[in-house]
């Protein structure tokens, strides 16, 4: 037990004080460096922490820690600037938003949902996984990433789950470079059978993806001829969301 309680301590401390380095960790808890480093390495394969992407040397809590108690956002500035843009869509719209954040490479966490009025719905739950690139929601996120993140993305194989799954490396390349130019992203069965999504990317200030803001639906209620009018709500929902949390 007392390894739990030593374990849970610095799963908080990583939260108060990101993104924080073993040493920080090592004072603050007059515990052996080895120690916090093997609690830290434990705490990152199961999935509550994760090294900052742009120092591997600091920690910083993992999305999959909102799979558990997604009522932490709600003190966030994310969480705050796009539940309102979000129920904003979903009226305008009628059908379910999802509000997605990137566990690094590894997934996307569904952080945020607004259901639609229709009886037949599509239904993620609060903290589901989805693979980046076969998603709308995650190749928003890739689209902004650096290429070196894409390759490494690539190099450890591109899984399929179903004949319309992106796998080859040129074709998922091609669609990043779409998706940029476009402002979102269309998932049309691609992960789920008859489940289709449109998504688009919530930005830091550095053009850091975040988030990604999605309306998912039914493949039978999925209408091509408006593709441009629900992609172009979808970014400006996300554009929204994005000014909102910096202030603009």
């Amino acid at each position: 037990m007392k390894s739990v309680t030593r374990s849970l301590r610095i799963l908080e401390a990583v939260a108060q004080h990101q993104p924080v380095t073993v040493g920080e960790l090592t004072k603050l808890f007059g515990l052996p460096k080895s120690t916090v480093q093997r609690t830290l390495v434990t705490l990152n394969e199961a999935g509550w922490l994760r090294a900052n992407r742009k120092d591997t040397t600091r920690w910083e809590i993992g999305a999959r820690v909102l799979a558990v108690r997604p009522a932490a956002l709600q003190g966030s500035s994310l969480f705050a600037a796009a539940r309102e843009p979000m129920i904003r869509l979903r009226d305008a719209l009628n059908e379910t938003i999802h509000l997605s954040v990137p566990d690094a490479l590894q997934c996307m966490v569904v952080v945020d949902r607004v259901d639609c009025h229709h009886a037949v719905r599509t239904f993620h739950a609060i903290g589901d996984t989805s693979p980046l690139h076969a998603t709308a929601t995650g190749r928003t996120v890739l689209a902004h990433l650096p290429s070196a993140d894409v390759e490494e993305l690539v190099e450890r194989g591109l899984e399929s789950y179903s004949d319309a799954t992106l796998v080859d490396p040129g074709e998922l390349r091609a669609e990043l470079k779409r998706v940029r130019t476009d402002g979102y992203a269309l998932n049309r069965n691609q992960y789920r059978p008859d489940v289709c999504a449109i998504a688009a990317p919530v930005l830091d200030e550095d053009g850091t993806p975040l988030a990604s803001v999605a309306v998912s639906l039914p493949d039978s209620r999925y209408d091509e001829a408006r593709l441009p009018e629900w992609g172009r709500l979808v970014a400006d929902t996300a554009k929204e969301i994005t000014d909102r949390r910096l202030g603009a």
